[in-house]
């Protein structure tokens, strides 16, 4: 029996035992699948909901951080809009566009893929997810020179399009 044990302990080693680990892997497998993979990495192991998911949790949990991200773009753009006297004609059709666009993926977009996610209709929450990407690339493409959301606007749709990788692996599987 005693050298049972110590076959198993060689064959696989005590991390294997662990379920940490073994979500670990899980969080490690669906993100390799992303084109963002630190960016995976560091939204779902951040997130303490990420401990017991499943890969549709992780997808719902990359929502989650969308949201959030859209969220903090769309209060910038409020800030930038206030501070009226500063900005020409331009940057504030530009900055009023992307608050429009902003408000879709917060009011319309994240609440239609979270829904999407809860009934199975996975289709629809991929084609959620790739619509937030690209209203957060239209945004950026509404500056006739230098964006102040760039940042912003490459962080929402690098966010989205994990969340829509993750989507997809569901729809694959």
């Amino acid at each position: 029996m005693k050298s049972f044990i110590i076959f198993l302990f060689l064959v696989f080693p005590v991390e294997a035992f662990r379920p940490t680990l073994l979500l670990g892997n899980l969080i490690e497998r669906t993100c390799k699948q992303t084109p963002f993979y630190d960016l995976c990495i560091w939204s779902l192991k951040s997130n303490p909901e990420s401990c017991n998911a499943d890969v549709k949790k992780l997808a719902q949990i990359m929502v989650d951080s969308l949201k959030t991200k859209a969220t903090d773009t769309l209060d910038l753009i409020d800030e930038l809009l206030e501070d009226g006297l500063a900005l020409d004609p331009a940057m504030r059709r530009a900055l009023t566009s992307c608050a429009e666009r902003y408000n879709v993926i917060i009011r319309a977009d994240v609440p239609e893929i979270t829904e999407a996610l809860k009934t199975g209709n996975y289709k629809f929450a991929e084609k959620g997810t790739n619509d937030a990407a690209i209203e957060a690339n239209s945004c950026e493409m509404e500056f006739p020179g230098k964006s102040p959301l760039t940042d912003m606007n490459k962080v929402v749709h690098d966010v989205s399009v994990v969340a829509a990788s993750i989507v997809k692996i569901i729809l694959n599987s």
